[in-house]
């Protein structure tokens, strides 16, 4: 418990390094040049190094098609009720998909080592993979809507350069390609550059919440759709699937992380309330302290 404690307080602390950059500074921080260079330029690095890490087999297909199956099965689920409880079409973008794009990435698979050790490693990895594909794709879908038509918003898809980069990444993975030292160097750098810039990117969009500013019926529906439903759903499937139980374990914790960062990225680069986004992913990331421990009480019946 206390590697546990620690691997989740060495991420706050570049969250906190973002509050106190803007506290300090306020104006002189433009939190939308640091999402341009987040989205546009780093997470490129990020997205190859992931792909790139370790050649595809059979084995580790399963565990992200089951992972990106309870992510679509719960979308499937909460949306006639979405469209009933939410008039105003950012908040509707936002109850969405906000619950379904976690943080298993930055937390995800520092906590699996914690929880499970390196041999975790492989799957953490490639199902922060498929939650790259989630963001870009349905993430970018339902926050453009917030401000874009339809038509638009599947444009806005394909107009970012991190879908692209995973599909070329993949392309070189499936053909052998295995990068020299020097380039899985370069690679890890900027990958890890990109991490934490997403975490300061949360701590500057912290300053300015104000949680009384929020819809309340917001904040219930996606804490209940993200700490009831996904654990939920993810717990019926499993006891039906034949995995190791460690694999089971993995997936378990990674559909119970908290919001991602990169939902605020995502909603600052359209235009869809990111500061309520940022409120959401700190209610869920506080939230998520407490509630990890029942979780690990629940992976330990795999």
């Amino acid at each position: 418990m206390l590697e546990l404690f620690i691997s989740v307080l060495g991420i706050y602390v570049f969250i906190a390094v973002g509050y106190i950059a803007k506290r300090s500074f306020k104006e002189r921080i433009d939190e939308r040049t640091i999402t341009l260079l987040s989205v546009y330029f780093l997470q490129l690095f990020l997205t190859f190094w992931g792909l790139l890490k370790r050649p595809f087999d059979d084995s580790l297909l399963l565990a992200p098609a089951l992972y990106l199956g309870v992510v679509i099965l719960t979308l499937l689920l909460s949306l006639p009720l979405v469209r009933r409880l939410f008039d105003d079409p950012k908040e509707r973008s936002i109850a969405t998909v906000a619950a379904l794009i976690g943080n298993t990435g930055n937390l995800g698979i520092p906590l699996g080592i914690a929880l499970f050790g390196e041999q975790s490693i492989p799957y953490t990895t490639i199902i922060n993979i498929v939650n790259v594909f989630v963001v870009y794709t349905i993430g970018v879908y339902y926050y453009s809507r917030g401000n874009f038509s339809v038509q638009d918003s599947l444009l806005n898809i394909f107009k970012l350069p991190a879908i692209w980069a995973a599909l070329a990444a993949i392309a070189l993975n499936l053909i052998g390609y295995v990068p020299s030292p020097t380039v899985d160097k370069t690679l890890m750098m900027g990958a890890y550059a990109s991490m934490v810039m997403q975490l300061v990117l949360f701590g500057i969009y912290m300053y300015d919440v104000k949680l009384s500013h929020i819809n309340r019926l917001l904040i219930i529906w996606v804490n209940g759709v993200k700490f009831l439903i996904l654990p939920l759903l993810a717990y019926v499937v499993l006891l039906f699937v034949p995995l190791e139980p460690m694999v089971k374990g993995v997936l378990f914790l990674e559909l119970m992380m908290p919001l991602a960062v990169a939902n605020v990225n995502i909603a600052s680069l359209y235009g869809c309330a990111p500061r309520d986004v940022t409120a959401l992913v700190l209610v869920t990331s506080v939230l998520f302290l407490v509630l990890i421990f029942g979780g690990i009480d629940l992976m330990r019946g795999f």
